[in-house]
């Protein structure tokens, strides 16, 4: 009786003692992984809107609209999580960055950022976060994929292996891939155009 309760004793004080240090380990490295992550997030935004000087978060942004929004023009699998105000070194607006997310990737969810101008002109595709198959869906992320993207004035974006006439050629042997990453640019798309294409420069 008295082996048992030592050694339930000693793994009390070895989990106690591993939760500390998990814990420890944890607030030590959540402000420099936070940080991480905001700096390749503002280095996306810059890449799909390189005449922005600066970015700053759109406070007025609302998942549960952007969520109606999506549904209301039928774009199913995505969702929207941030946006971004691009402003010139004046401080007048430019453009938005968008967050957008598919989840109907091959290996997972997709996340990209979407930049959009005023005029409702897409000036770029930068992927976030992708895990898709290498050599393959993977090939989403490549320059030759993404700038299908990139200074595009269209109401919405569709794969040529759907529609002879969309604007969006399928990478080979990933065609799932294309599929999610074309959504995304249209969750971002249609929010702009329902949400933001109507704002007014400060």
């Amino acid at each position: 009786m008295k082996k048992i309760v030592k050694n339930a004793l000693i793994l009390t004080i070895i989990t106690l003692v591993s939760g500390l240090l998990l814990g420890g380990v944890y607030e030590i490295t959540k402000e420099p992984i936070h940080a991480s992550k905001e700096k390749a997030k503002q280095e996306a935004y810059k890449s799909v809107m390189p005449t922005a000087k600066r970015f700053e978060k759109d406070q007025t942004f609302d998942m549960k609209k952007a969520e109606k929004i999506l549904k209301d023009n039928k774009i199913q699998g995505c969702y929207l999580s941030e946006v971004a105000i691009g402003k010139d070194k004046e401080g007048k607006v430019i453009g938005y960055a968008i967050t957008s997310t598919s989840k109907e990737g091959y290996g997972g969810e997709i996340q990209i950022s979407v930049g959009i101008s005023m005029d409702g002109t897409v000036t770029g595709m930068e992927i976030l976060s992708i895990n898709e198959t290498a050599g393959l869906g993977m090939q989403a992320a490549e320059p030759t994929f993404k700038k299908q993207f990139k200074d595009v004035k269209t109401d919405r974006f569709v794969v040529k292996k759907d529609d002879p006439n969309g604007n969006v050629d399928a990478l080979s042997g990933a065609t799932i891939t294309t599929r999610a990453v074309t959504n995304a640019m249209n969750a971002g798309l249609s929010y702009f155009q329902d949400v933001l294409g109507g704002s007014v420069n400060e």
